[in-house]
């Protein structure tokens, strides 16, 4: 990989969370509310790990897939918009798997464990939130094929790049990518960015998308800042933003068999990933969650092979930052990249 081509990144990791076995995605996108939730089944099972390195998270279930834990396996992981509000809609998730006989086995009693990570686009189109019937039809949906991306599912009211107020914004969205390493183990990402930050590509350090530049900050429209430069600026006055209302949330999964301390490795691991490409990221204003879950079932992975997992999490987040502004789209009056 070079330091100079900013899409070789993308090249790199072009495939999806989708290519790991096991693993299906649905969304359910409400464009007139701007929000919507993405739905990630493993309904085989998967052992699941969690990392939440924002200030401000939203999340379900998160106590239930940390390493001391008893329970081994989850069935799905729901990401939605809604703010808090969003957290619900995992219930429409537990149903559809409850009707299909999915569960962890309690005494001969099937109940589906789903953890889920919330956003806040609450402010970006009318003020609705996802249901548990929306969550129920991203289940009826989810597919092999690789999920649409941009301004769907969760990521549908997403915004990027907020350090100068509402008037920079740029539109967020979903980003999925994936890869196979050398012994055939084959890794994915997906994503829905919500971040105060502005997105880089982790290739070449490219801005992709930063706060839109307007008279107000520099005397001309037109152009991008560096969100990272902006706030170390002596004379940057931060714009009203309460905490909460952003985060980046997400979910990696690979092929291999993981134990549930090597799987919440892989979930820190991603967060390198969007420190790289979101900059700033982890603020107090952001909540971002990373699930990790592995859908392998033979023998348990190396230390070097659980490295080089790790860094594909990490590669694979960072492309997927990068589509979800890329394949986005204008919406409640926040443009697109494709829009400027």
């Amino acid at each position: 990989m070079t330091t100079n081509d900013k899409t070789e990144l993308q090249n790199w990791a072009r495939g999806s969370i989708t290519d790991v076995a096991g693993i299906t995605v649905g969304h359910h996108t409400d464009t007139h509310g701007a929000t919507g939730c993405t739905v990630v089944l493993c309904e085989g099972g998967a052992v699941a790990g969690v990392d939440v390195r924002g200030a401000s998270p939203g999340t379900r279930e998160t106590d239930l897939v940390r390493p001391s834990s008893t329970v081994q396996k989850v069935q799905a992981v729901l990401l939605s918009g809604g703010s808090a509000f969003g957290l619900n809609a995992a219930d429409g998730v537990v149903r559809y798997l409850q009707e299909n006989g999915v569960g962890h086995d309690a005494r001969g009693i099937k109940v589906p464990l789903v953890p889920a990570a919330i956003l806040f686009d609450l402010s970006t189109g009318d003020p609705v939130v996802p249901s548990p019937d929306d969550a129920y039809d991203a289940c009826k949906v989810a597919a092999r094929e690789r999920p649409n991306e941009g301004s769907v599912g969760a990521g549908t009211g997403a915004t990027v790049a907020k350090v100068l107020g509402r008037a920079g914004f740029v539109k967020g969205g979903v980003g999925t990518a994936g890869l196979v390493l050398g012994n055939g183990t084959t890794v994915g990402a997906i994503l829905a960015n919500n971040a105060v930050g502005g997105v880089h590509d982790a290739g070449s350090g490219r801005l992709i998308a930063g706060p839109r530049l307007i008279a107000e900050h520099s005397g001309d429209d037109g152009g991008m800042a560096d969100s990272m430069e902006t706030i170390l600026a002596p004379d940057w006055e931060p714009p009203a933003m309460p905490a909460g209302t952003n985060t980046t949330i997400g979910v990696i999964a690979t092929d291999a068999s993981l134990t549930k301390a090597q799987v919440a490795r892989v979930a820190a691991a991603a967060h390198d990933g969007l420190a790289l490409a979101v900059r700033p990221a982890h603020t107090v204003h952001d909540g971002d969650t990373f699930f990790a879950l592995s859908t392998g079932s033979g023998s348990t992975v190396t230390p070097t092979d659980l490295d080089r997992i790790a860094a594909a999490a990490a590669m694979c987040v960072a492309a997927a930052v990068v589509r979800s502004v890329t394949e986005a789209t204008g919406l409640a009056g926040v443009p697109a990249l494709g829009d400027l």
